[in-house]
C-alpha cells in the first residue's frame, strides 16, 4: 500500500515500507545471500587453510581406506585429482547460485543475459582466488586453475542454459 501527498504543483508518492520495501529485499537477499555465501567459502578455500598438506588430514585417511594398497606416489596423485575435481566443482556451484540471483533479478538486462554475467563471475573470483594463493608460501597460483575454474563454471552455465531451453519448449507446447 502506498500513501500520496501532495504538496502545492508537486506529488509525492510515500512507499510504505511494511508493503513494498521488505518483500523486495527479503527477495534480493534470498536471491544473493547464498551467492555470496559461496564466493566466501571460495575465498576462504583460497587460504593456506585449504593447502594440500591441510586437506590431505582427512583426504588421505579416506584414500588409503578405498585404496589400500596403493603406494605413496599414487596416493599423492589421487589427491591432486580430488583437488582439481574441486575447483570443477566449487565453480560449477558458484555458478549455480549466480544463475539463481540473475535469472530472477529485477534488471531486466541482468535477468535476460544472466549466463554471461555469471560467466563474468565466475571468471573474476577465480582470478581473484589464483592471485590470493600465489601470495601464499602454502598455496600456489595458477593460469590453468583459473582454466580449470571457468570450465567448471561453464559446464554448468551451459546444463542450466539447455534445461532452460527445453523446459521453455516443453510450457510453450503444453499451451499449445
Amino acid at each position: 500500500m502506498s500513501k500520496a501527498i501532495c504538496f502545492g504543483s508537486s506529488f509525492f508518492v510515500i512507499l510504505m515500507t511494511s508493503d513494498l520495501q521488505k518483500p523486495i529485499w527479503r527477495g534480493r537477499i534470498i536471491r544473493y545471500a547464498p551467492l555470496v555465501l559461496w564466493i566466501g567459502v571460495i575465498l576462504f578455500l583460497s587460504t593456506s587453510q585449504a593447502s594440500m598438506s591441510n586437506t590431505s588430514r582427512f583426504i588421505r585417511p579416506l584414500l588409503e581406506f578405498f585404496f589400500p594398497g596403493a603406494s605413496e606416489e599414487t596416493l599423492i596423485i589421487y589427491h591432486g585429482y580430488i583437488r582439481k575435481l574441486a575447483h570443477l566443482t566449487e565453480y560449477a556451484i558458484l555458478a549455480f547460485w549466480a544463475f539463481w540471483a540473475f535469472s530472477n533479478s529485477n534488471l531486466k538486462n541482468l535477468r535476460r543475459l544472466w549466463f554471461v554475467f555469471a560467466f563474468l563471475l565466475v571468471l573474476l573470483i577465480a582470478v581473484i582466488d589464483e592471485t590470493n594463493q600465489s601470495r601464499l608460501t602454502s598455496r600456489t597460483g595458477s593460469i590453468y586453475d583459473v582454466l580449470l575454474d571457468a570450465a567448471g563454471g561453464l559446464i554448468m552455465i551451459l546444463v542450466l542454459r539447455v534445461w532452460r531451453v527445453s523446459r521453455a519448449q516443453r510450457v510453450k507446447n503444453n499451451s499449445s
